[in-house]
Order: C-alpha cells, then structure tokens, then sequence
C-alpha cells in the first residue's frame, strides 16, 4: 500500500473538524478552512507521496478554504495545487479570476498567491470528492507566465491529455492499496509528465516540453487508441500511426520504451488474446460461439484466433473454455 489514510470515523465527533482543518494545513499550503457543518463534519483523505509529486484522493463535507497574503508571506513551499473534481460543485477566486466547476473539472492554483475556494451552495448537505495533486513548480518544464494563464479557471477533464491525466489519477486512487513504496518514484514521474503535457496541450505548447515527455504522453496514447479499439480487425501499427499523426518508425521507436519492451503489434495481440480468454471462461457467455467471441475481439479469422490462442496458452480455445467452466461449477 502507497501512503497513509485519514478517516473522520476515527475522531471524535467534536474533534473531527478542528483535526481536519489542522491535518489539511500542515500537508498542503496554510489555509483557514471554515464550515456550516462542523458538528457534523465528516471527511476522509489519503496521503500518496509519489516521488516529488504528492497525490491525495479526498471527501469531505463542504468547507471553504482561504489561503490570505498574509499566509503566503507567512510560508509557501512553491507548489502548484491540481484538483480533479469528482463530485460537488465549487467556486474558486485565484490570480485575478472566478470561476466554478462541476465534476470532471479540472482547475490549479498557485502556493505563491491567494485563493479562495469555496462550495457554491454551503448549506448543500453533500459530499464533495475530489483528487489533488501537489507538484513543485521548478518541475513543470513551463514557463511559470504561461501557467499564469491557466491560473483559477474550470478546466474540462475529458478528451485527450486531459482524460489520460483523469484516467492515471484514478487509477491511482483505485490501486493504492494493491501499489508497493518502490513503485511511487516510477508514478509521480508519470504524474508529472502527464500534468505537463496536458498543461502544454492546453496552452498549444507541447514544443515547449522536453522529449522524453512528448514521447511518453504520445505513448500512453496509443495505449489507450489500442484498448478502445481492439474490436476493429483493421487495428494495426500503420492505422495507429495515422491515427495519431506520427510517422510508423517513431511509434515502432517509442511504443517499447514506456510499454515494458512489448511492440505495438504484440500489445494487440496480447491484449486482444486476454480479452477472448475471459470471454471463454465466462459462463454467462457459455452458449456464444467461440468464433463470435474471437470476431469481437478483432480476430475474424478463426483459424488465426486458434493458432494464436494455443500458441500462448498451451490449449485450444475450445480446450480452454471446458476446462474453464468445468473447473467454475
């Protein structure tokens, strides 16, 4: 399991506000936190410190945060604030700008000035959820005037950079406690270049990020245009390339290096392979014929599904799927 976990339940009721607002201000940037429903407050928060960006899935009752000029001159540990809003709905007052987002909303703020971030309705008894994310800002390869840009608006978080940075943290939130310490390093670098190059897209300028990054934002795209579309039979590296504006070369160049060696082509298979396999060991799809099952999954040919099949797990499909379900009843 990757970093610590707060729960509210675990406080007395009296105390839970005060504590929040307590453990909020020490692991983030100084603010006043203020509520209509501290005597029935109720929050819950993980803590994943990832290499230098630090992740912190959260929910809590509505509550507004206010960090003044005083406490930026008091302390600012120079970071950048990214929230994912999942549920709720919040106004924010930042560099100059108010604005107010929804779920699926994407907004950053600056440690370095004042905000005030507050629930649009108060007195609304639910849950805002959320995931934030706190990154040093000497490590966003930006210039810090063109953030400025992005400072306190409603940014969407799909389509894109945009949903692979929303799909990365919440599959980090799903995963955390499955996820080992050594591999945070690994994972706050893909935050970060995630973060940077969807802060680059949104400016139009992804010149301005160094090339390991373009590459492996590029590449984390391609993983998601294989997983959406292996029902096509004509997937291939060649249509993946066109598809993505890059020539067949630099994806047979760049595709290993952030997919754990596996070519394009072998990921495919690979995954396609998987997907027919659950399928066979299904029973509900017990009665679908087998040569459906390897058509859905981009295999029309039956003969190749069958070759592939058994060449990767030792049995043919048919062999698979009674030993599959004979060994389910």
């Amino acid at each position: 399991m990757i970093g610590s976990e707060f729960r509210s339940d675990d406080i007395p009721e009296a105390d839970r506000f005060d504590f929040w607002r307590e453990m909020v201000s020490q692991t983030r940037s100084p603010c006043d936190i203020t509520s209509t429903h501290i005597t029935d407050f109720w929050a819950r928060y993980r803590l994943m410190e990832l290499g230098p960006a630090t992740v912190w899935p959260t929910s809590f009752m509505p509550a507004r945060y206010r960090r003044s000029p005083k406490l930026v001159g008091q302390s600012d540990p120079e970071l950048y604030h990214l929230t994912l809003l999942l549920d709720g709905r919040m106004a924010l007052d930042h560099a100059g700008r108010a604005d107010v987002f929804g779920p699926g909303d994407l907004h950053i703020v600056d440690s370095s000035q004042p905000y005030d971030l507050r629930p649009v309705d108060r007195e609304d008894p639910g849950v805002v959820r959320g995931i934030g994310v706190d990154l040093p800002k000497d490590l966003l390869p930006l210039p810090p005037r063109r953030v400025r840009e992005l400072l306190g608006r409603a940014l969407p978080g799909r389509g894109g950079t945009a949903a692979l940075l929303t799909e990365f943290l919440l599959g980090v939130e799903r995963q955390a406690d499955l996820l080992e310490p050594c591999d945070a390093p690994r994972l706050g670098t893909v935050v970060i270049d995630l973060v940077s190059a969807w802060l680059a897209h949104v400016l139009d300028s992804e010149a301005a990020l160094p090339p390991e990054s373009r590459q492996q934002v590029m590449a984390r795209r391609v993983q998601a245009f294989i997983r959406r579309n292996l029902h096509d039979p004509a997937l291939a590296p060649s249509a993946i390339a066109g598809a993505h504006h890059i020539s067949l070369s630099y994806l047979h160049r760049i595709f290993p290096q952030y997919n754990g060696g596996e070519t394009v082509a072998a990921c495919i298979r690979r995954l396609r392979l998987e997907g027919a396999r659950r399928d066979l060991a299904d029973p509900a799809r017990r009665t679908t014929a087998i040569h459906v099952i390897a058509a859905r999954w981009g295999i029309p040919r039956a003969s190749d599904f069958t070759r592939s099949f058994r060449a990767v797990y030792g049995l043919s499909p048919k062999e698979y799927r009674l030993q599959a379900l004979t060994g389910a009843e």
